[in-house]
């Protein structure tokens, strides 16, 4: 299983981190797999050493791979969580009060960003 985090937007209108665990359905020569998920575009980004921003609500359901780094999310119920390189998160809060980022480590971040249909 692939251990992700989603944050998303409770009933509540706060966000919140969930754990999620997707499946591999297949295997072979070139190792598991999932299902293939549906996605619209990619953009891959870098954020700077002191990249600090306070709450926003997602642009859309995408996943963000995080490729280095290391960050802090506060999620609308106040808890947070620390990501580093090799993390994927899930975000689909594009409603409600949304989280918070902050780079940790003092060092650009570089991610990918996959947007979900």
């Amino acid at each position: 299983m692939m251990k992700i985090t989603r944050i998303y937007t409770g009933p509540d209108g706060e966000s919140h981190f969930e754990d999620l665990e997707i499946e591999y359905v297949s295997s072979g020569p070139i190792g598991k797999l999932s299902n293939w998920q549906p996605v619209t575009r990619l953009a891959f980004r870098e954020t700077a050493a002191d990249y600090d921003y306070d709450w926003h609500v997602a642009p859309r359901r995408q996943y963000i791979v995080m490729l280095d780094g290391h960050i802090e999310v506060e999620v609308g119920d106040g808890t947070k969580r620390e990501f580093r390189g090799g993390d994927v998160l899930l975000v689909e809060d594009t409603t409600g009060r949304g989280h918070r980022t902050r780079e940790l480590s003092g060092k650009p971040r570089r991610s990918l960003f996959i947007a979900l249909e």
